[in-house]
C-alpha cells in the first residue's frame, strides 16, 4: 500500500490499532474512482477503511521527487494522513455505539473555518450525521488523540 510511505509515525501506529480493532484498511479501490473528490471513507457494515491515495495526490498536485521536485508534496502528506485519522475517528464512533465521543457543541467551536466546506461536502454525499462528520474533521488534527481513542474504545 503506496499510502503508508506518507504517514508519520504516529499514524503507522493509528494504522496498527485499526487492523488490531479488526478493520481491513485498503487503497484506491473503485469507490475513489466512482467519486474523485473524496480522499478516504469508511465502509461501516463491512469494518472497512479505503485510502483514496491517488484522489490526495491528484488533489494536492504531487509530483514524484524523482522525476520532479515538488515544494508542495508536504501537502500530500498532511492530506493522506488526515484522511486515515478521519476515518479512524468513525470507527472510534462505531466502536462507541455509533455515537461521537465528544461533546458537539465544544467541538463545533473547534472547527476550522477551511473544514466548513468539507463537512458541507461529506453530510450531503455521505450517511455521516453532521455531529459525527464534525467530531472527525476536528479529530483529523489530532492524532495522538485518535490513538488513545481507539485503544479506549475498540480494543
Amino acid at each position: 500500500m503506496e499510502f503508508i510511505i506518507f504517514l508519520s509515525k504516529l499514524d503507522k501506529e493509528i494504522l496498527d490499532l485499526l487492523i488490531k480493532a479488526n478493520y481491513l484498511v485498503e487503497e484506491n479501490k473503485i469507490e475513489c474512482l466512482l467519486n474523485k473528490e473524496i480522499k478516504g471513507l469508511h465502509n461501516f457494515l463491512e469494518n472497512r477503511i479505503i485510502i483514496c491515495t491517488e484522489n490526495a495526490k491528484r488533489k494536492t498536485n504531487y509530483r514524484d521527487e524523482k522525476q520532479q521536485p515538488n515544494a508542495h508534496n508536504f501537502k500530500t502528506k498532511l492530506a493522506i494522513r488526515k484522511a486515515l485519522r478521519h476515518e479512524a475517528t468513525h470507527v472510534i464512533q462505531k466502536c462507541n455505539n455509533n455515537k461521537t465521543v465528544g461533546d458537539i457543541k465544544n467541538l463545533e467551536a473547534k472547527l476550522h473555518q477551511s473544514k466548513r466546506r468539507s463537512l458541507e461536502f461529506s453530510t450531503s454525499n455521505f450517511s455521516g450525521t453532521y455531529a459525527k462528520e464534525v467530531e472527525a474533521y476536528v479529530l483529523e488534527d489530532k492524532p495522538k488523540k485518535v490513538k488513545n481513542m481507539i485503544k479506549q474504545y475498540c480494543l
